[in-house]
């Protein structure tokens, strides 16, 4: 498959980089600094782009047969709102482009519902949560919308706490539900992303993924 990457550099988006490659797709990563990408490969495109800006987007979203977005909650309040920015200016550079399938790094916490959740997840840590970062997950919020409104195939994959220990290529994961777990590795939700590219029961749904 033709996969575009938004957000290469990021701490999900390398391991979507390359875990696309070691799965044989050819990738064009969209970064603002290239150097800060330092991976070579005959599959691979690196473009300069701006994730924020549609215009700038088209050209790396062309013929792609998907479109993976590392952008996601950065833990601290940003004024420029990156997740639901990018996901309009990917938006509107997919209907110029024509390309419908999108997936993008959301937050268990956004499971109000509760569903899946152990009741403390549910009714303790999630409201605690939402107390201390609800900016960013405000941000989260309005890119789901933004991707709930449009005719995409869009994916948000839900993710607990996000970590760097090394990914065990396995994890548990729920339409509509969960994450159960408490924690998981950015490159375990990147392999997420990369399976359910193809799944349509995913399409135009929240997944919870966690350990």
């Amino acid at each position: 498959m033709k996969l575009a990457v938004l957000g290469a550099t990021g701490g999900i988006g390398r391991h979507l980089v390359a875990l696309a490659l070691a799965d044989g797709h050819q990738v064009t990563a969209a970064v603002r600094d290239p150097a800060r990408l330092p991976v070579q490969h005959d599959r691979l495109t690196v473009v300069r782009a701006d994730a924020l800006d549609p215009v700038s987007l088209e050209p790396v979203i062309a013929g792609a047969d998907a479109v993976l977005s590392g952008i996601g909650a950065i833990g601290r309040i940003d004024p420029r709102k990156p997740a639901s920015t990018s996901a309009r200016a990917a938006a509107t550079a997919m209907a110029a482009t024509g390309v419908r399938r999108i997936l993008v790094v959301s937050a268990g916490p956004l499971n109000r519902s509760g569903a899946g959740q152990s009741l403390l997840s549910a009714k303790v840590f999630g409201p605690l949560l939402w107390a201390v970062l609800r900016d960013v997950y405000t941000d989260l919020e309005a890119m789901e919308r933004i991707l709930r409104a449009s005719d995409l195939d869009w994916t948000a994959v839900r993710p607990p706490r996000l970590t760097d220990h090394p990914g065990q290529g396995r994890y548990r994961h729920a339409v509509e539900a969960g994450p159960a777990g408490a924690a998981v590795p950015r490159a375990d939700v990147a392999r997420a992303m990369l399976d359910l590219v193809a799944d349509p029961t995913s399409f135009r749904h929240a997944v919870g993924v966690s350990s």
